[in-house]
């Protein structure tokens, strides 16, 4: 009898743990809903504020997507997405150059002479006068580098237009290519040498793919924490983790997906890896040191600037020749797509895609507002545009009026979300 008694008196008090985890289970949930309310709300505030972001270029890139599946199913395929993945990282990375220089209220023109130049500098090096490759390499992104800083010193020190200069350069760098390329006209790269690897080598193995969308989901997620922490120890508003958790979660959907996707074809494209990582480095660059703060500042309002005391002269320099190194790693990567340097090389339409992908990404020709994702989704636009109508078989007349209304598009969006954030006062 006393055993049995104490036995029930045991079982009553086990009981009342299951409505407490209850209770815990309902409060996450709360609070995970109260974060997306938050989030929601603040978005809204932005969109009317005229801070847009990257909402309509995320739109108009479904719309084009879902648009061309309709209109033949292998749009979407692994194939074709994985070429894709590739073909936007020579303009892409040029376009990332672009981004610099929209952020202080200029314009390069000269990227598309500096590309075509630096890869006829490593084709005579390597090819013709048989100089080892990674040197031929390495003084090809040097020769960009130095055309970019004596554009930015000019362009700082003289107070000419940043567009003027660089017509110039356009005209000067174009003509010394052709001179380097001489009467040989086009000269074919080692299929089997590294800068014809940049654009031809997969990663086969799953795992790889899977690993590096594990591995940035986790840096995201780690980076975004570790600012909170700051910004909580300062008392200065912060990112719920409910909304952190949430970011991630979706990054990780969309960098899953695309592993999964490549990885139906041939793997993940080393072109696609080290432009990503690229743009990654680049953006913590703009957003996370003193460089990048003086470059948005710039943006601004240049008096301003000199008034508190930044290095404008430095900086200008610095940006333009971030542009011409980017435009000549660019040039690389064009010219392993097609393992050949041409005297056409660097011309064409390439000046204009670059600068509409900065443009259509969300960068503003007004300056001061823009990341280097920006690039990403502005060629993603661009490139997913080209491709559809390659698939479909629409002239290419076609592609230029429908790209030329995007970028129209693009740039009265932009010129909008600043007559807003100026009604706001936040221009």
């Amino acid at each position: 009898m006393v055993k049995g008694t104490r036995d029930m008196a045991d079982s009553p008090q086990a009981e009342p743990a299951a409505p407490a985890t209850e209770a815990r289970q309902a409060h996450r949930g709360q609070s995970a809903a109260r974060a997306i309310e938050n989030w929601m709300a603040f978005s809204r505030r932005k969109l009317r504020a005229g801070e847009l972001g990257s909402v309509p270029v995320v739109v108009v890139l479904a719309v084009v997507w879902i648009t061309f599946q309709s209109l033949n199913e292998n749009f979407l395929s692994p194939r074709n997405l994985s070429n894709l993945s590739v073909d936007i990282v020579g303009t892409g990375l040029i376009a990332v150059g672009i981004v610099f220089v929209l952020l202080l209220g200029e314009l390069d023109l000269s990227v598309g002479s500096i590309s075509g130049l630096a890869a006829a500098i490593f084709a005579v090096l390597n090819v013709n006068n048989g100089v080892p490759e990674w040197l031929a390499l390495v003084i090809a992104v040097l020769a960009g580098m130095a055309a970019g800083t004596v554009q930015g010193y000019s362009f700082a020190r003289t107070r000419v237009p940043a567009f003027v200069v660089t017509l110039a350069g356009l005209l000067t760098w174009n003509g010394l290519m052709l001179y380097i390329l001489g009467t040989s006209g086009t000269i074919n790269l080692d299929e089997n040498g590294i800068v014809a690897k940049l654009t031809s080598y997969y990663f086969t193995d799953d795992a790889v793919a899977y690993g590096i969308a594990a591995v940035a989901v986790g840096l995201v997620f780690l980076v975004s924490y570790l600012d909170r922490r700051r910004r909580v120890a300062a008392r200065m508003p912060h990112r719920s983790l409910q909304v952190i958790a949430i970011r991630a979660g979706g990054l990780a959907v969309i960098a899953f997906a695309a592993a999964y996707l490549l990885n139906r074809f041939q793997g993940l494209p080393l072109a696609l890896l080290i432009f990503l990582v690229v743009v990654a480095g680049l953006d913590i660059a703009l957003r996370r040191t003193h460089y990048g703060r003086q470059v948005y500042a710039l943006g601004g309002g240049v008096e301003a600037a000199r008034r508190a005391s930044l290095r404008v002269t430095r900086v200008q320099t610095a940006v333009l020749a971030v542009s011409g190194t980017m435009a000549a790693i660019g040039g690389l990567f064009l010219a392993s797509r097609i393992t050949s340097v041409s005297q056409s090389s660097g011309s064409g339409v390439l000046l204009l895609n670059a600068i509409a992908a900065a443009v259509i990404g969300g960068t503003s020709l007004f300056g001061g507002r823009g990341s280097t994702w920006s690039a990403v989704l502005g060629m993603l636009v661009i490139q997913s545009i080209a491709s559809g109508m390659a698939i479909t078989d629409t002239p290419a007349a076609v592609q230029f009026m429908i790209t030329g209304g995007v970028l129209f598009a693009a740039v009265v969006i932009d010129a909008l979300s600043r007559r807003s954030q100026e009604a706001h006062g936040r221009a």
